[in-house]
């Protein structure tokens, strides 16, 4: 199910960036110095558009993964915090749970086995 419904959000994905592609093949110039276009500090950078958009669209999703990963640090300390507690009380639980295992072993080892009462003899 999960990978039928992956092709189906892929696909439609794959037709729209290979149109966009297609629609954006003119080379445009991207100026990096906005304060002198006539004679810029650094060469402009002429790529055909869609790379400029596959390269935005990157970065959007890197940057995006990033500040969420940031955002939940304090979530994934506090679930190794948890894990190792849980960890702790786990193996004191099994700990307890021998020492009673072994009390009860020793206590029926020191008992006596009762004498079955014969009833009509003293």
């Amino acid at each position: 199910m999960k990978r039928v419904l992956s092709i189906l959000v892929a696909f439609p994905l794959a037709v729209i960036l290979v149109g966009l592609a297609i629609a954006n093949r003119q080379s445009v110039p991207l100026n990096l110095d906005p304060l002198r276009p006539e004679n810029p500090a650094i060469p402009p950078l002429s790529l055909p558009f869609y790379v400029f958009l596959l390269c935005a669209l990157i970065l959007g999703v890197l940057i995006g993964g990033m500040s969420t990963w940031m955002s939940q640090g304090k979530f994934r300390r506090m679930a190794r915090v948890r894990t190792v507690e849980a960890r702790r009380w786990q193996a004191e639980a099994d700990r307890l749970g021998r020492e009673r295992d072994d009390n009860v072993t020793a206590s029926r080892a020191n008992e006596r086995p009762k004498a079955l009462a014969i009833p009509g003899r003293a």
